[in-house]
């Protein structure tokens, strides 16, 4: 059973960045695709970032232009680099995997995230 494991979260300023990463304990990044999705209190967990079996990436708007999806294959590891952070960034971090269909099909445990202001 192939497991996902999160790490990198923790406490950072506004304008600041950190780096989360995704590791895998098999070899199922290079066959399908990854996703970073968020969950603030409150609110229902959201996709941030996307990243394909063959590279394509997406972000949601709020991101774009401060996040930085990557996926290292032989590392069986994805990152989130996470640049110019905002307090309302502040949430637990998922990474799944997904199917061809992009829906999720494995999770990870989450890292938590807070930006102060």
């Amino acid at each position: 059973q192939v497991q996902l494991v999160e790490s990198g979260g923790g406490l950072a300023q506004a304008g600041g960045s950190l780096r989360l990463s995704c590791a895998a304990s098999g070899s199922i990044f290079s066959v399908n695709g990854v996703g970073w999705h968020r969950q603030a209190p409150g609110k229902q967990r959201e996709l941030v970032a996307r990243i394909t079996s063959i590279g394509g990436i997406v972000y949601v708007d709020s991101v774009k232009g401060r996040f930085i999806i990557s996926r290292d294959n032989a590392k069986n590891t994805v990152y989130l680099q996470m640049n110019s952070l905002k307090p309302e960034d502040t949430a637990v971090y998922y990474c799944a995997v997904e199917n061809r269909f992009l829906v999720p099909t494995l999770w990870g445990q989450g890292t938590q995230v807070t930006v102060s202001s």
